[in-house]
């Protein structure tokens, strides 16, 4: 049985979706247009539709697909602020070093 791409599925389920390029979506409208789909019509569906679109309309299809790999790359970017390399190194080294003797 093959594995799910979560990639792919969020790339389908937004192609097939109604949100459009021109609608200038926010983060959040990409999410949520996701998740609608994949409710609405499954994962496989998603596929489905998608080929049945490559093949009626490639050249169209094509240019829809970029943008959405383009939205979806965008909207499930994590961000993380006020994160510290040395903070995770030394919490994930603490562990390792002997207690601390009470002075």
């Amino acid at each position: 049985m093959p594995s799910l791409d979560i990639t792919a599925t969020r790339c389908e389920a937004l192609f097939v979706s109604d949100l459009q390029h021109s609608q200038r979506p926010s983060a959040e409208q990409v999410r949520a247009a996701v998740v609608r789909t994949v409710r609405a019509h499954g994962a496989k569906s998603c596929v489905a539709k998608v080929a049945q679109e490559f093949g009626d309309h490639p050249d169209i299809a094509a240019a829809r697909m970029r943008w959405a790999r383009a939205a979806v790359a965008a909207a499930y970017t994590v961000r993380v602020t006020g994160w510290s390399t040395r903070t995770t190194i030394c919490h994930l080294a603490a562990p390792a070093l002997p207690p601390a003797k009470a002075a």
